[in-house]
């Protein structure tokens, strides 16, 4: 139903057909636009023409506008309408029988068979097409005439009487095979870019495709990695755990024996001290001063022993008392050590930790002559003989050599072995510090921080301002941890467990060296 009526909507109230480029006049009717321009054009004598709608009067011929909205809609409307199966076409010249027909002459609007169609005009008016009964599209609807031209002005096809009398005469024009021709190049082209386009769109696809199948097979990857790590950690976790109850079950017990031993020495004690009360309480209720005088001397003596001995007792037995809080103590160290040591042997493994910067080289060309550097670039060590490089500006004078790398941003760690003599430094700087002077030496100046180790004189050194540390044993190693937005500086001793010496906080203004120092014998590498 409501089909029905958008159709009658979009009937012309001429043809009546659904309205084929549709044209608004001035009283706001619609009409297609050939059906009009012939209803005016048999008006033309008069000198007046009419809307057939409302039959509203112009003095002159009204310019015909395109109402397009409404081209769209009846457009739209036919495309969604079920094409209906194509119905035979009989020769029109065949009476007798019904005879298919072959072809359809434009100009006799009659359908021909083979037999007739031998006979049919040759001339070149009379236009044959493949058979159809839809003639209306295919001749002028003002003129009744064939459709031979296309007016590229108003994009449509039209007659020879459109040319020389209707509205198109003086436009340009052109033969439909040659527009026809003209508008498939255009397509030709449109269907090479398409195409182009297409296959540029698959490949996009098909890259999109790949990344991410790597996207899931990174991350799959990575679960796992995870998984197992989180599960190594849980069952080293819990094998600490068992370890740490186990330790401080086993420290109660000993605990407990020897608090039990001692309040059963205690009870004999206080049994014994009881004895000796009751002892000097009857002695005390003796009215005989003679006889309280006269007693043994082993009663003075256990007199004298209650009376001195009491609190050497009492500091003897508290000293065999252990302290509860080593139970604390036991523990805390446990789990401090095996945390150490989880953290040591997982530190490789896992992607969440700093990884190390195995990439840091010496830059030769700021070694002082007095410092050897390794064919690997990772040693550096003090040399009596002066190597004979040039002397180029940014080549220090004292015995010290910068990393090649720089550092302007992130978190970054690197490992260094240290000789057992000699002074050696290690630290970072500035590439503008000076090269020259006593301002040239790492940590005494602005520009740089250094950690000094020369004997039991172990220190961090800025701006000439020491920091003395006191490492609990001999440092052969050291990690060093730099992060370069949190302002930090850290040294830590690499021993077991690790330790850490200090820190250092700083606004970092340009990027970073890795710096060494090496004096008397003293050497650094290193580590990869």
């Amino acid at each position: 139903m409501a089909s029905a009526g958008l159709r009658e909507e979009l009937t012309c109230p001429i043809c009546p057909s659904t309205y084929t480029q549709p044209v608004t006049l001035r009283c706001g009717h619609n009409f297609c636009q050939g059906c009009i321009g012939g209803v005016w054009d048999s008006q033309g004598g008069s000198g007046l023409y009419t809307c057939p709608e409302c039959r509203a009067e112009f003095q002159e011929r009204p310019a015909l506008q395109r109402n397009l909205k409404l081209c769209n809609i009846a457009e739209r409307f036919l495309s969604t309408q079920p094409e209906q199966e194509e119905a035979v076409i009989f020769c029109t010249y065949c009476v007798t029988s019904s005879v298919p027909a072959a072809k359809t002459c434009l100009h006799c609007d009659a359908s021909l068979c083979d037999i007739h169609l031998e006979r049919h005009s040759k001339s070149e008016e009379h236009v044959l097409s493949e058979p159809t009964t839809s003639l209306k599209t295919r001749k002028c609807p003002v003129h009744k005439e064939i459709l031979k031209y296309y007016c590229t002005e108003d994009a449509a096809c039209i007659c020879v009487s459109c040319c020389v009398f209707g509205e198109h005469r003086g436009h340009q024009v052109e033969s439909l095979n040659e527009a026809s021709e003209k508008k498939k190049e255009k397509l030709r082209h449109v269907l090479e870019k398409l195409t182009s386009v297409r296959e540029e769109t698959e490949k996009r696809a098909q890259s999109l495709q790949e990344r991410r199948r790597e996207a899931q097979e990174k991350a799959a990857g990575e679960t796992a990695r995870v998984t197992a790590l989180i599960r190594d950690i849980r069952e080293r976790l819990e094998v600490l755990e068992k370890r740490v109850l186990s330790e401080i079950t086993r420290r109660e017990e000993q605990v407990s024996l020897r608090v039990s031993d001692l309040i059963q020495q205690l009870e004999i004690k206080k049994d014994e001290l009881s004895r000796k009360m009751l002892h000097i309480e009857e002695l005390s209720n003796i009215t005989d001063p003679l006889t309280v005088l006269q007693g043994r001397e082993s009663d003075n003596a256990d007199f004298c022993d209650a009376e001195e001995g009491g609190n050497e007792d009492r500091e003897r037995e508290g000293n065999k008392v252990p302290a509860v809080g080593d139970l604390y103590e036991v523990r805390l160290s446990l789990i401090l050590q095996r945390l150490a040591d989880i953290v040591t042997d997982l530190k490789a493994k896992s992607g969440f930790c700093v990884q190390g910067d195995s990439g840091i080289l010496l830059d030769v060309n700021t070694a002082a002559n007095n410092v050897s550097v390794s064919g690997d670039l990772k040693t550096a060590s003090w040399s009596v003989r002066k190597q004979l490089r040039p002397n180029t500006p940014e080549r220090f004078v004292y015995n010290q050599v910068l990393s090649s790398r720089s550092f302007s941003s992130g978190q970054h760690y690197w490992e260094v072995e240290i000789s057992d003599s000699g002074r050696r430094g290690v630290g970072i700087s500035y590439l503008s510090i000076v090269r020259k002077g006593c301002q040239s030496c790492i940590g005494y100046n602005k520009k740089s921080w250094c950690l000094y180790m020369w004997g039991n004189n172990n220190s961090v050194m800025h701006d000439s301002i020491r920091t003395q540390i006191y490492p609990e044993s001999p440092v052969q190693r050291l990690g060093i941890y730099l992060d370069y937005e949190g302002g930090r500086l850290s040294f830590y001793q690499l021993c077991d467990p690790i330790r850490h010496l200090h820190t250092v906080t700083a606004t970092f203004t340009e990027p970073l060296h890795a710096a060494f120092c090496v004096c008397g014998n003293g050497w650094v590498r290193i580590r990869s």
